[in-house]
């Protein structure tokens, strides 16, 4: 069944902290939140959005350094600060047409559990809180930060044959 559930996704929403990095937040002597992204994770979420899989990410963190790192990686709508996931979700799919069914959320704590209770097909990775685990249709066995968005989104692009040799990777 996770087969099929991941070969229909059209839409990715992704949380940034526990799922594209390990949660931990260092504070440099200026005050700037520095973060640790999976070059791998990076490599998938490009290649996905060449291949026409819509990702958008939407997070309660405010971050110059992670907007910039995602708008990098070729991923148009990035939303800070959001404090109502699950309505700025409604408003992305109404606005592209994408309907919940075909959506597929990752999260790892307790403000994502209203998207992912919505969505089509919701996972987490595997060091997301067990509230999360619960609602979750597939649990990577990667922690966040650590590969489970590649994991998720390899397995989407092979299963809708999109999966190949990238000739035109930037620098990731």
């Amino acid at each position: 069944m996770i087969l099929t559930d991941l070969s229909r996704v059209r839409a990715v929403f992704l949380d940034v902290d526990g799922v594209l990095t390990d949660g931990t937040v260092q504070v440099n002597e200026a005050g700037d939140q520095l973060r640790t992204f999976s070059i791998k994770d990076g490599y998938a979420i490009q290649l996905a959005v060449k291949k026409g899989l819509y990702i958008a990410v939407i997070t309660g963190g405010n971050s110059q350094g992670v907007y910039k790192r995602l708008q990098g990686l070729g991923v148009k709508e990035v939303f800070m600060g959001e404090s109502n996931k699950e309505k700025k979700m409604h408003e992305l799919l109404h606005k592209h047409g994408i309907a919940l069914a075909d959506t597929l959320f990752m999260g790892d704590d307790i403000p994502d559990l209203d998207c992912m209770k919505q969505v089509g097909l919701a996972v987490c990775p595997l060091d997301a809180v067990e509230e999360i685990k619960q609602v979750s249709a597939y649990v990577s066995p990667f922690k966040g930060g650590a590969g489970c968005v590649r994991d998720v989104l390899e397995k989407i692009l092979k299963l809708q044959g999109k999966w190949n040799q990238d000739t035109e990777v930037k620098s990731i």
